[in-house]
């Protein structure tokens, strides 16, 4: 693939974003203190922060472990489960400890994690499976060469549920488990927003929440778990962390970096800011927090993705690994020479809906529950998409040079007519001519599944301050603070919500009560 040294330079600047602390608005300097609280509204032996797949295993766990748990969560119960509610619902599986511990240092090649946080998390990932099935789990397994097959150890399997993947098979489960086979108790709406921290022993007390306006102080005997997700919906720290002009989640809207803002204002270390999975481009409902994800293929091949410039910058099918693509020996995030714009012509608007209307994740399907028109039609008549009868004036409509676009198409065209993508190789089956009046673009957005990025923690699943030394009573688990540095496995994180989620059960559970 060939991309040239500007898109190159603008990819790599995800790196230069992770030395700055902006994007997260003004911290206190200090947290709430106990005795500042005059009446606590609610307590828990184990304080959980989201109901995720990680939440949910840390309550879990921590409720088998003798200790009564609260899960506070932002949304509203019909939006709720982060990420995990609309994902795919498989998870990587390893078989074996060694080679999965190998697969994950090659991940992280360049950017290592500690070899004791590899160690431990895959000396419990080999188990998943069978925390699930006594949960009343009936999984498969299905082989795969896994996402960096070139790398070596492996990812050797993903497994689902029998019934299929997708639907929310997996939270339902993790659901079920928490509050219908146990006593654990959830607060929608009530995000925290602010951890109250004893000044005098630096231990993690309790929280602060809102619910409706009102502030409500909750106390932890125990503990709190971070599992408030990433901040893939906080354009700041989006443009400060990841060097994007803008981005959306694929996923929940309401992972807007919560948990690393509250960490951050006790003195919180972070690592993998810079980390993401994604970004590939799709497609937003202008006003809309969230994109489209995964399945843009329309079934006509007459489209092609255009820079700022009017240019096309990379392979429109490329398929990426999590939005990174190959890069002269090393892989590189997707270049986003935004605005970028899809450009098709009359002959794909017929041929289909731009996006399956059976599908079985992603926000845009399993929440707000959308259908693409058959013909685009709906989507023409709301402006989402441009139309014109020439070239020169879509481009005028987008705000695009009329001549570049015109020696773009045309330069695509005489590619589908020799069969050959000279420029970036894509699949001479998957290419056909733009060139049947009239013309449409759609301005496509980057779109990730998740940043990796948050508080870095321990192999005891402990938040550690910027002395790299565990803050008591604060653990974390889930994609806050993953440990995915660069390369993402998929089905990872997933894993990581659960095994991250048991060891953080375990911990809290294990505290000695502090009143």
């Amino acid at each position: 693939m060939k991309i040239s040294r500007r898109s190159f330079l603008k990819a790599t600047a995800a790196g230069i974003g992770s030395a700055t602390l902006g994007g997260l608005g003004a911290v206190k300097a200090e947290a709430t203190q106990p005795d500042q609280v005059k009446k606590w509204d609610d307590e828990a032996g184990v304080v959980v922060l989201g109901i995720g797949a990680a939440g949910l295993m840390t309550a879990i766990t921590a409720y088998d472990q003798g200790t009564d748990a609260l899960i506070l969560e932002k949304a509203p119960k019909e939006h709720a489960g982060g990420n995990t509610r609309v994902s795919g619902q498989g998870y990587w599986c390893p078989a074996d400890t060694d080679n999965a511990v190998e697969y994950q240092k090659a991940l992280s090649d360049g950017f290592p994690i500690p070899d004791e946080v590899t160690e431990v998390f895959h000396k419990h990932s080999i188990h998943v499976t069978e925390w699930l099935t006594e949960m009343g789990a009936d999984m498969r397994t299905i082989q795969t060469k896994g996402e960096y097959p070139e790398f070596p150890g492996g990812a050797e399997y993903v497994c689902w549920s029998k019934k299929g993947n997708g639907y929310q098979r997996l939270w339902l489960l993790l659901m079920e488990n928490a509050f219908e086979k146990r006593k654990v108790r959830v607060r929608y709406e009530t995000p925290a927003v602010e951890l109250i921290r004893d000044v005098k022993t630096g231990e993690v007390r309790g929280v602060v929440a809102e619910n409706k306006g009102k502030k409500i102080y909750i106390k932890a005997k125990k503990a709190v778990a971070l599992c408030t997700g990433g901040f893939e919906n906080n354009q700041e720290m989006i443009r400060d962390y990841l060097g994007m002009p803008c981005g959306y989640p694929k996923g929940s809207p309401y992972n807007t970096g919560d948990g690393i803002r509250m960490a951050m204002a006790i003195g919180a270390d972070l690592w993998h800011m810079d980390n993401q999975a994604g970004p590939d481009f799709n497609f937003r409902i202008p006003g809309k927090d969230w994109a489209f994800g995964y399945s843009f293929s329309p079934p006509g091949h007459n489209w092609i993705w255009i820079a700022k410039d009017a240019t096309r910058f990379t392979n429109e099918t490329y398929f990426t690994k999590h939005g990174k693509i190959p890069f002269h020996g090393i892989y590189i995030p997707v270049p986003t020479p935004l605005p970028v714009h899809c450009v098709f012509d009359e002959t794909m608007r017929k041929s289909g809906p731009l996006y399956p209307h059976e599908y079985f994740f992603c926000w845009w399907h399993d929440m707000e529950k959308y259908k693409w028109s058959e013909d685009s039609s709906y989507e023409i008549e709301q402006g989402w998409i441009i139309r014109a009868d020439t070239l020169k004036e879509l481009a005028e409509k987008i705000g695009k040079d009329p001549d570049t676009l015109e020696k773009t198409v045309s330069a695509w065209n005489k590619s589908c007519e020799e069969g050959n993508d000279s420029e970036f190789e894509r699949d001479p089956k998957r290419m056909a001519p733009i060139q049947t009046p009239p013309f449409y673009a759609a301005e496509f957005v980057p779109a990730f599944t998740n940043t990796q990025g948050g508080p870095r923690r321990n192999s005891k699943a402990q938040v550690l301050d910027t002395n790299r030394e565990p803050i008591p009573r604060l653990y974390s688990a889930g994609e806050l603070g993953a440990l995915y540095s660069w390369h993402y496995q998929g089905g990872g994180n997933i894993l990581e919500c659960l095994v991250f989620g048991r060891i953080a059960g375990e911990g809290t559970a294990a505290e000695k009560p502090w009143v």
